[in-house]
This record gives C-alpha cells, structure tokens and sequence, in this order.
C-alpha cells in the first residue's frame, strides 16, 4: 500500500496543498487558493489609508485556503486520507500575528477588527524600520554577541521590530496580547491544538539559538522597560526541533480538513527553506536561490561564519549538524510586476494579445535580443529596499542610464541584470568571508518559467545553475518533511534525498557575456556603495 505525505506551502499571496507518493516521488494532487484580502498595503479593509510601507493581511484567508486546499488536495488524489502519513507546512516569515491565550487573533475581537495592529504583519511589512535602527544601535554599543550572526545588522522584517512597533503604538493591543507568533507556527497550533515554535523560524527571525536563546532581559529592558519579561511571556522560549513532531491532527482540524486525527504535523518552516529539501540540498557547499517576489538565497556550510549582511547563521536550522544560512533581496519579481503594471505602453498589450502571450513573455521576448548592458541602462534592485548587504528598508530602486529613445524592453532586461548583480553581490559576499560555494540551484516560478531571467544570472555569476524538478518546491519540500515520522523516513535528510527532484536543465554561463557582465558589474557595486551611505534615499522620502 503506496505512503503519502502533505506539504502546505502559504506564499505572499496563496496558499496551496501537495500530496506526494513518498516512494515514487509522484505528485498525486495540488490545490491552490488565493487569500481574499490579498496584501493590504495603501488602504484598510475599512477603507481608510495605512501609513507608509505597511504590508498587512488578514489571518482569515489563512484559515479559509487551509481549510479549501487540504480538502481539495485530498479530495482531486482519490486516495483515503488515512494513508497520509504526515503533514509539513511552510510559511512566509517573519509573518507574526498577536494572539489571545487560545489562538484567537485579536482581529477577531469586535473590540480590535478596525486596528490595523490587530492584524498579520506581513514580511514585508517595512514600517518598523525606526524600531529595527533603535535595535541594531543599541546592539552595537553594547556589543551583543548575536548581531555577528545575522550579518551586523537585523532587518525591519524581522520579528522583534515588529512586536516593538505594536509597543510604541498601541499598549492597549500590545498589553491584550497572549502571544506574538508566525503565522507558521499558528496554523501548526490550528492543526493541532497545541502551541509551538519551530527553530527555524525562531532562529532566522527572531533572533533566537539554541546556546543563547534570546536576546537577554538587560538588553530588552535598555531597550524598552516594558520589553524586560516578553520572551517566555508574549514570545514563547520553547522552542520546536524540525526533528521532532509538533503535534497531531486533532478531531476538530479532521472535521474542518479531511485529514485523519492522530495524523503527525511537523513543525513550520520558513517557506524559501522548504525548497532545499524538494531538491535533495542537504551538503555543506549547496546554493539555494528561491526566485519569486523576492529572493532568498539559502547556503548550507559544515561550520560557523560571521558574515556581513546575511539574514542569520542557524545551526540545525535546516538539517541537522549544518549551519544554514540565509541572504536575500527584497525585490525580484515584484520589480518585473511594478515596471509592467505602471510603465509599458498599451501598443505592447495589444501585442501580447495579438500574439497570445501574456506581457512578461512579450517583454521577454524583445529583451532576449538586446546586448548584455541593455544599450547603457543599469538599474538598483531595491525597489522593496535592500536586504542583503545593507539591510535597509529605506533604500529605493534606481535606473540610471535612460534617454529619450529607451524602450520598454531595456529597461525590462535592465531590471532583470539589476536582480543578477545582487544575486552576484549576495555569492561574493559569502565566499568572501570563508564559505565556499561548490554548487547553485534555482526554484521558484520564475526560476521555472524565464529562461532569459536564468541565462543571465548564469551569464552574470559565471556558475552552472541547476533547476527544481517540481514547480512546487515549497510545498514538496514540506511535504519531504512531513514523512519524517515512524511510518516514513527517519531523518529530514534521509527524506530529501530519497525524495529529491532536479531537472536535467542546466544553464551554463557564456563566456563572452559573463566578461561583460564582470565589467558592468563593477558598475553596479560602484552605484550600490555611494546611494547606500549617502543617506540621499532616505533624505528624499523624507522631504
């Protein structure tokens, strides 16, 4: 009798179900669903506008597309629910929600439904940049030992930004307050009626180790005196092993899903993590570009580094006995979606359609036939800010190089180079500072579908790139991690690489191009470095 397991993959915008043979590596059904409410960023689900660089979303639409994809998923496999062996879940981060002692969100309460604070802050959720500076400066005078491990520098993000924006803005809320928690962790706690916190989310978000836990109660208070007594209060310090279960499906998730009570859950992971294992990426040397809104570029090492920028160090956050490693840029397709959606005339619409293609691939199209450089455009990737090396929200995208003849194809192959250089930036970075990278991977839809996109980041790195061998690496992965258990394989790793999917797809680098590209390149670091200190960005949102 043929073992499946679920994997529950929630992205920016959908969520969406995977049951896989956990033998055969079939993917037997999938189910997607999209979050009613979206991204509420420049107006409240009341109507009224959000200040600046909020990213908020509304925790019922996770419940809603749980509830649909679970029973969907099942339903399209045909196959009994109890031949599940086990569930994994992945989740955008740092997602974090405020909690009555139950579960409840706030924003379920009449008295919280019109505050924004009562909400899910979303990752990108940038408007605790304030807060995330007033940490970072008292951690570097007071030389935590923790800020070397994320890079010198934690990000507007991150966790601990966020619970102290909800501080300084509304005590009410923050005092009703059970827990602050990923998102992630909350539909684990929905599933299985009991609370826990993965590793993986605790120790890439929330500044949180196994040696130290958190950051200590004299640095909390010198913070913020009422800030003294919240991890182990507010931000639970019991802490999940992705090693261990986190608990079972309970007869009232059964009754709202389809899966089997009893059936084992395992801890969340942050969703980009989840597609290391979809792709049997369990070695020291192993690159991992997830490629989507934004891009995470996860590296697994057999040892500790300091290195600057990166988003944390986390021992056994991943697999056991590695050091994972995580560096990202804010802004990747949301860049490509901005520039289509306020900036291409109608004439290439009506073309695409003539065509039967959709825009992106007409844009593709033309680009494709354009010199490395886009005939003198460079642009700044930080369109959604900078995450590595600067790790500054309040960094904004630049194009440099335009005149009056540029077309919209230029600029479109501009911003995809802009994404190349600070994938190279993030890859120097790294070996830079002691960590080889031996090999590179990309998942993710863009990754799957641009094959200009992956030329030229081949073209730019100078590295063979390998491909996921599943379009839902997120998903699969979790569902990799979801068979660990008594009745599946022993370990993650043991897992992933009997699970693992790759493609025979390689892109390799031109040479030609690639000594171009190291040309323009230098370019790229030139403008990076001087709009990055100058304070000009920043200066300008201000005025």
């Amino acid at each position: 009798m043929s073992k499946y397991s679920m994997g529950i993959d929630f992205g920016t915008l959908s969520a969406r179900a995977i049951i896989v043979d956990i033998e055969t590596k079939e993917e037997v059904a999938t189910s997607v669903c999209e979050y009613s409410h979206g991204v509420i960023s420049e107006k409240f689900i009341n109507g009224e506008p959000l200040p600046a660089d909020y990213a908020l979303q509304h925790p019922k639409d996770y419940l809603d597309a749980l509830y649909a994809v679970i029973g969907d998923a099942i339903k399209k496999s045909g196959i009994n629910s109890a031949d599940i062996i086990g569930v994994g879940v992945d989740f955008t981060a740092s997602t974090i929600l405020p909690v009555t002692k139950d579960g409840t969100p706030l924003c379920f309460l009449d008295e919280f439904k019109n505050n924004p604070h009562a909400y899910v802050k979303l990752w990108k959720h940038h408007a605790a940049q304030k807060e995330a500076d007033e940490i970072n400066a008292l951690a570097k005078k007071t030389d935590a030992k923790w800020l070397k491990k994320y890079g010198g520098t934690i990000s507007s993000e991150w966790f601990f930004p966020k619970v102290l924006q909800i501080l300084r803005e509304d005590v009410n809320l923050y005092n009703r307050t059970f827990r602050f928690i990923e998102a992630g962790d909350w539909i684990v706690w929905m599933l299985t009626g009991k609370e826990t916190h993965s590793n993986c989310m605790a120790g890439f978000k929330a500044i949180w180790s196994e040696q130290d836990s958190y950051p200590d109660k004299d640095f909390l208070k010198a913070l913020d005196a009422r800030l003294e007594n919240v991890t182990g209060d507010k931000i639970s310090d019991k802490i999940t092993s992705l090693s261990e279960t986190a608990g079972y499906i309970t007869k009232e998730a059964e009754a709202l899903t389809g899966l089997k009570a009893g059936t084992p859950v395992m801890p969340a992971l942050i969703d980009a993590h989840a597609a290391l294992p979809a792709l049997g990426i369990a070695q020291s040397g192993e690159l991992l570009m997830i490629i989507g809104t934004s891009t995470c570029h996860i590296l697994l090492g057999d040892k500790e580094g300091e290195i600057p920028g990166i988003s944390g160090c986390v021992k056994d956050g991943i697999f056991e006995n590695l050091y994972a490693y995580e560096a990202g840029q804010s802004c990747v397709g949301d860049s490509f979606d901005w520039f289509v959606k306020n900036c291409v005339p109608k004439a290439y619409f009506d073309e695409a359609d003539k065509q039967n293609i959709n825009i992106h691939k007409l844009l593709r199209n033309k680009a494709k036939e354009l010199p490395c450089g886009s005939n003198g455009l460079i642009a700044l990737d930080w369109f959604n800010g900078n995450r590595t090396p600067y790790v500054n929200g309040n960094l904004t995208g630049m194009l440099v190089g335009l005149n009056i003849h540029t077309t919209p194809e230029e600029i479109y192959r501009a911003l995809i180079e802009s994404t190349a250089y600070g994938t190279k930036r993030i890859i120097d970075i790294y070996e830079e500072n002691g960590i080889e990278i031996k090999s590179i991977y990309a998942a993710g839809g863009i990754a799957e579908k641009d094959e200009l996109l992956m030329q030229i980041y081949a073209d730019v790195t100078g590295r063979e790139i390998q491909l996921s061998g599943t379009s839902q690496a997120c998903a699969y992965g979790s569902a990799v991690l979801g068979a660990v258990n008594e009745n599946g394989y022993n370990s993650f790793k043991e897992a992933s690489l009997k699970m693992k999917k790759i493609k025979d797809v390689t892109y390799k680098p031109n040479k030609e191009n690639t000594d171009k590209y190291n040309a323009l390149y230098e370019k790229y670091k030139h403008l990076s470095e001087f709009f990055a200190k100058s304070k000009i960005m920043e200066e300008l949102k201000e005025v």
